[in-house]
């Protein structure tokens, strides 16, 4: 007959108080509350779900439609006006219209940079629209 390890003797000893601790446990329970303090967090669960969850839905819902808009003024986008009609369109559509204002508002403008001399529109300033480019304005002066 094989001598018990001392391995072997700690792993027989942990299955012994695993079983004892399995027997010893209390009765299970579906609720900590019984009677009229399992009612009471019953309504207060309920009205919680009914009241809270939806306007938290609504709110989430309108913070990421307005999402394109913010990242178009971060990023000084020239058409953040037209992006942000688009995710207020995109509200009344359903969201239809969101994935185009967010793909917008990571597009770079195309000629805008022609005209206005920039790509960039600071929309903090006083004004919004840019003037065109200064040699565009003495090329005015001197025709």
């Amino acid at each position: 007959m094989r001598k018990p390890t001392i391995g072997s003797i700690q792993r027989e000893l942990a299955a012994c108080a695993v079983a004892t601790l399995a027997l010893a446990a209390p009765v299970a329970q579906a609720s900590f509350l019984e009677g009229e303090a399992l009612d009471t967090m019953a309504n207060v669960v309920s009205w919680f779900a009914i009241t809270v969850v939806p306007i938290g839905v609504i709110w989430l819902f309108w913070m990421v439609h307005v999402l394109p808009e913010k990242i178009a003024e971060k990023k000084g986008h020239p058409n953040a006006p037209a992006i942000k009609v688009l995710c207020l369109l995109s509200l009344v559509f359903g969201g239809l219209l969101w994935p185009l204002a967010w793909l917008w508002a990571y597009t770079k403008p195309s000629m805008y940079k022609l005209a206005y001399g920039t790509d960039r529109v600071d929309y903090h300033t006083a004004e919004a629209t840019p003037e065109p480019a200064a040699e565009d304005k003495d090329a005015g002066r001197a025709a």
